[in-house]
């Protein structure tokens, strides 16, 4: 007997070189969700534009970066279809038909929406592209008919919205799609060379292109437990030390419960952990370098984009004959 997989749809956006925190925190997942579910992985570069409109210049550049930083840590393009959100042309349609349908008070609601006008500063965010992202991100999602989408406990609000367009557009015309639903990723927290989370904007981040020169100097500069100036002093690793977050990533578990003893009795000092970390940091990036260094072909990454285009399109268009069907708009062929 034949199962049909679910289908899972994720898209990231096109800002700049991934660091750690997105290869935990999200291509780990994808690596996983590919070997068991249909996946669309998709490059957001019309999202890209929601925040960064005025200087588009670096978008480009960008998607080979990013697709790179995919392709060499594992996302398969015979196991998942990768392409770019603005080849496909159906979700702008579709943004535009769910726009009809969005109540303005379902937008001003949504929680990123009041904190990022808030939070980023330089940037007019009094758009309508801005607040009615939303309604694209349920366009992205609901034209591959996806059942789930893989998030983090805070995007939930946005895919809950998703949830609410998709209801509406299937009591008004018909039942078109499916109710994609949330599925819950656990993120583990990667915290930055400062401490805080890691993120391009604080400048705190080790990106996965990093050569082992750039992460051993990045790795001399982290915090590690402020209450230990001294080598001298006992440290606590466990409760207070923010390197360590790092070490139980990329330091095998016998090694690692020697490093705790060892600093718990202050026998290890921080100058020397963060040197063995970054040592085991760029072991581990090592294979991963190499192999981006082996895709580096402009031509095999828009052969690889191209074909994931040629089969997002045949679902997407079909998908769209449907809602034209629904509503009662024409279909040309």
């Amino acid at each position: 007997m034949t199962t049909t997989k679910k289908r899972v749809l994720s898209g990231m956006r096109p800002t700049g070189k991934l660091h750690l925190g997105h290869l935990h925190g999200v291509l780990d997942n994808w690596k996983k969700l590919q070997e068991e579910y249909e996946c669309f992985f998709f490059v957001a570069d019309w999202h890209a534009l929601t925040t960064n409109y005025e200087k588009p210049g670096d978008i480009n550049y960008n998607i080979n970066e990013m697709l790179l930083d995919w392709l060499s840590v594992g996302i398969d393009p015979e196991k998942a279809t990768i392409f770019v959100q603005s080849d496909i042309k159906q979700h702008a349609e579709l943004h535009l038909l769910l726009s009809m349908i969005t109540p303005v008070s379902w937008l001003e609601r949504n929680p990123t929406y009041k904190e990022q006008q808030q939070n980023i500063e330089g940037k007019d965010l009094s758009t309508f592209g801005f607040l009615g992202y939303p309604v694209l991100q349920c366009a992205d999602i609901i034209i591959y008919k996806a059942n789930l989408v893989p998030v983090g406990v805070d995007q939930l609000p946005h895919v809950e919205l998703t949830r609410e367009i998709t209801r509406r557009f299937n009591y008004l015309y018909g039942d078109t799609f499916p109710v994609p639903e949330s599925m819950l990723t656990e993120t583990p927290k990667l915290p930055g060379l400062d401490g805080r989370k890691m993120s391009k904007s604080y400048g705190n981040s080790i990106f996965i292109s990093d050569t082992p020169e750039e992460i051993r100097k990045k790795m001399s500069t982290m915090v590690t437990d402020t209450m230990r100036p001294k080598k001298e002093d006992p440290g606590d690793p466990e409760n207070r030390c923010v390197a360590f977050n790092l070490h139980k990533l990329y330091i095998k578990k016998e090694r690692l419960n020697e490093i705790v003893e060892d600093c718990k009795s202050a026998k290890l000092g921080c100058v020397k952990c963060k040197k063995e970390l970054g040592d085991a940091l760029c072991n581990f990036l090592s294979p991963i370098q190499e192999k981006r260094k082996e895709l580096e072909n402009p031509e095999k990454l828009a052969e690889i984009l191209n074909k994931g285009r040629g089969k997002a399109l045949i679902v997407a268009e079909k998908t769209l004959k449907e809602v034209r069907n629904g509503i009662g708009l024409r279909n040309i062929a």
